[in-house]
């Protein structure tokens, strides 16, 4: 007998009836329980910090401090923890007037006032000066070349000053992880050393992505270590990082040493929001979670790069995503025509862009998979990527063939926000 399945589009719901015998996982995360005292919790990671002494011992009367935070485009609930922080250095004496904050805005545009004030909480706001980091006209120094010729390049504000990061830990196609480092590469730095970094993606020896990059790794991976490599060169005195439930509360602080307190953060994500499965499916039918995760195609890859994690190669993945926004980045799809043209390879090494290497991310994707995406994306948009586009759920349900008597399904009800965790060998 079939059940019932409803997985969330848009605002609304889509309902698909699946014989339940050939669904060999139905992903979720693990159930956590978000930070009922953001307060108390971060006064606590302040006073006892991972690999580091506490806050108080490293901050002193006589301070320059920089503050870098994430822009708007990054969920990190930074309003809530902010005036604790800053508190805690007007307290050691060192008052708003030597306290900058920096908006690590890496290639992404500049904040709005009220986008500021959005990210850093309305009382913060009216003391301490706010200033977005424009890669291409902040007043850089040069602060070094990594091991792998990456010239360092880096707003004045985290040089000879006290700096503090702020940020979020997700999982990240590219860098393994998000949070930490990348507050200072990509975003603090120059365009041409972002540049640089990002084209360690590109695999040196052949037009496709670097098999050494990818979600949730770091080991050996050359776009996570050149990172690292770049932000010793600033030696942050102290980090904090958040990572965020589904539900979009904070389930998660960790603070102290800029490197170790966040990679002790990146494996309990991974531990808490990645899900070992035994084997790959013939057959992944994945939902970015209903609004906003599936606002635009740009948001829903990270469904589609999950859901990929799981699927045999040769199988089939169904993303449900409304993309009411459609791309979401005005240059995506312009990415179709060096890729008609076969020369998406080179004009990306040529003029490397994130929303570009999503868009060669996505492409490579569909071609080890066949990727239907039901959306309210014009089909022909997404042929050229090899993803097949459609508008009717129902139609999407036939081309997925999930009425086959035998094939394992995996189901993702929560795509963005569950990493499959695969071991070659099981």
């Amino acid at each position: 007998m079939k059940k019932e399945y409803r997985f969330k589009y848009g605002e609304g719901y889509q309902e698909f009836l699946l014989n339940p015998q050939n669904v060999i996982q139905e992903l979720q995360a693990k159930d956590i329980q978000p930070l009922e005292d953001v307060v108390k919790e971060i006064e606590r990671v302040l006073d006892t910090p991972i690999a580091s002494p506490s806050f108080n011992t490293l901050f002193k009367a006589g301070d320059q401090v920089t503050i870098v935070v994430s822009d708007i485009t990054r969920l990190v609930k930074l309003h809530e923890y902010l005036p604790t922080v800053v508190n805690r250095l007007n307290t050691l004496g060192i008052p708003d007037k030597d306290i900058l904050i920096l908006t690590a805005t890496g290639t992404h545009r500049g904040q709005t006032p009220e986008e500021k004030k959005k990210i850093v909480g309305e009382e913060v706001y009216s003391r301490i000066e706010v200033v977005d980091h424009d890669c291409d006209h902040s007043e850089m120094v040069h602060v070094g070349t990594t091991p792998r010729g990456t010239e360092v390049v880096v707003n004045r504000f985290v040089v000879d000053r006290k700096v503090i990061l702020t940020g979020g830990i997700v999982h990240h196609l590219m860098a393994g992880f998000g949070g930490g480092r990348k507050s200072i590469l990509p975003g603090v730095a120059s365009r041409k050393t972002i540049a640089q970094n990002h084209l360690h993606s590109l695999d040196p020896n052949a037009e496709q992505s670097n098999p050494l990059i990818g979600v949730g790794a770091l080991i050996d991976n050359p776009l996570h270590e050149d990172m690292v490599d770049a932000t010793r060169f600033v030696n942050p005195e102290f980090l904090i990082n958040t990572i965020i439930h589904t539900d979009g509360r904070i389930a998660k602080f960790v603070a102290g040493h800029w490197l170790k307190a966040w990679e002790e953060g990146c494996t309990w994500a991974d531990e808490n929001y990645g899900v070992p499965i035994e084997k790959k499916a013939d057959l992944v039918i994945a939902s970015c979670g209903g609004f906003p995760k599936d606002i635009s195609l740009y948001q829903s890859t990270k469904t589609l790069f999950n859901a990929a994690l799981a699927v045999k190669p040769g199988g089939t993945i169904l993303i449900l995503a409304e993309c009411r926004e459609g791309a979401g980045a005005d240059e995506f799809f312009g990415w179709n025509e060096p890729l008609k043209e076969k020369v998406l390879d080179p004009e990306l090494r040529k003029n490397f862009t994130i929303p570009g290497y999503i868009f060669y991310a996505a492409v490579e994707s569909a071609r080890k998979a066949k990727v239907i995406l039901y959306s309210e994306i014009e089909p022909k948009l997404v042929k050229p990527m090899g993803v097949i586009g459609v508008n009717s759920f129902q139609e999407a349900i036939q081309l997925a063939q999930i009425d086959q008597e035998k094939q394992d399904v995996i189901l993702m009800p929560y795509g963005g926000a569950t990493i499959p965790l695969y071991q070659k060998g099981n």
